[in-house]
């Protein structure tokens, strides 16, 4: 039987499976957190860590633990990971056929594939090139400029804004973590370096049918989800941001659509959201079901000031986050994107901060009539963001 749900169900799971519901510094330890499966996305003022901080974990900004680390991953943005983790991030991000890897590099792969050089091929030949020259500490800068030295003329481009001939940005940023280099935190432009403990055996292995060195053949067309483990990416995306499609899956991990259905979990199961289908694993489901609206009458209303790159954000299903296309261009823009106020599983306004030396001041805009319980709640989280900060509410 097909369950239906509510879009307020499915964004109040999403609260819940993402962890926003629990309390300031519940997790015991920085590495405590079910998002890190995934990857948290470090854009922003306060990024990765305020996203951590959002859901428990005892972090504090510019502050970044030992035990995580950064890395370009999905969409060739930079995310946090437990640095234990990647190898085995690695492994998962490895493209899925080498039409998924042609559309992760974007445009890069039109001149490779003209100079026929798989797309695949050209990730684990970068990443290897890169690994050598990464032997310290090496700025962005410097190192475009010792790849455009090493690589031949199908990696690279003219760029009109630098007025210089570098690699393509996409095979760049992907190839690095297949390099088995990180990035430092807090460094802009960013530095790469070495990730320590990295295997030596992965530096370069991109097809997903080698086990080492990451030479040539074919990736895995039918791909078993479980070989990825916790960090199965169309799986975390279903727990984390489900129910979604495999349109909605493929759009947040650039990939192809018939690669994620390939790789569709066996124990999806098919939901109704106020009409549309998608599908949530089956463990899922109970939770899911049992987020249904209570009217906030048995617990206290989770507010949270999400950060503009916020995991809770980046759910392709925009519609069922922000139903109103004038709000959702507000809080999507194409460029200088805002925070979102989180009331109880609702978005029902935007955030910027104001910073002044020490003092960090809101600009609110709401979208709905605020009662004095979430003002109330509002200058909490203020609060608490200026103490991340290290700062005064103003």
């Amino acid at each position: 039987m097909e369950h239906r749900v509510s879009a307020g169900q499915v964004r109040r799971y999403r609260v819940r499976a993402q962890q926003l519901d629990r309390a300031p510094d519940a997790a015991r330890v920085p590495t405590d957190a079910a998002v890190l499966d995934a990857g948290v996305q470090d854009t922003g003022p306060d990024g990765a860590l305020w996203a951590l901080a959002l859901r428990g974990v005892p972090v504090r900004a510019g502050a970044w633990p030992e035990d995580l680390a950064v890395a370009w991953s999905v969409r060739g943005a930079p995310h946090a990971y437990r640095r234990a983790d990647l190898p085995a991030v690695q492994r998962a991000l490895r493209p899925y056929s080498d039409a998924d890897a042609g559309k992760r590099i974007y445009d890069a792969a039109k001149p490779l594939r003209a100079a026929g050089i798989r797309p695949t091929d050209a990730l684990g030949h970068v990443a290897r090139t890169m690994h050598a020259v990464v032997a310290a500490p090496t700025g962005k800068g410097a190192l475009s400029t010792r790849m455009t030295a090493e690589l031949d003329e199908p990696y690279l481009r003219w760029c009109r804004p630098c007025g210089a001939t570098h690699m393509f940005e996409m095979p760049f940023r992907l190839g690095a973590l297949h390099a088995g280099l990180e990035l430092e935190p807090g460094t802009s432009p960013p530095v790469l370096r070495r990730s320590p403990g990295f295997p030596a055996g992965q530096v370069g292995a991109v097809d997903r049918d080698s086990g080492g060195t990451g030479g040539a053949g074919d990736a895995d067309p039918a791909g078993d989800p479980a070989d990825d483990g916790a960090h199965d990416l169309v799986r975390g995306v279903l727990h984390l941001l489900g129910p979604a499609t495999a349109k909605d899956v493929a759009a947040f991990l650039d990939a192809p659509v018939a690669d994620v259905k390939r790789r569709w979990p066996a124990d999806a199961v098919p939901v109704e959201v106020d009409g549309a289908a998608a599908s949530v694993l089956a463990d899922d489901l109970p939770a899911l079901l049992g987020a249904a609206d209570d009217g906030g009458t048995t617990r206290a209303p989770v507010v949270r000031l999400l950060g503009p790159y916020d995991l809770f954000l980046q759910a392709r299903d925009r519609h069922v986050l922000v139903p109103e296309p004038a709000r959702a261009k507000a809080l999507w823009p194409v460029l200088g994107r805002p925070g979102a106020v989180l009331a109880d599983g609702a978005l029902v306004g935007t955030w910027r901060p104001r910073a002044r030396g020490r003092r960090l001041a809101l600009e609110l805009d709401p979208w709905v009539p605020w009662d004095a319980a979430l003002e109330r709640a509002v200058a909490e989280q203020h609060e608490r963001l200026a103490a991340f900060r290290g700062a005064d509410p103003a």
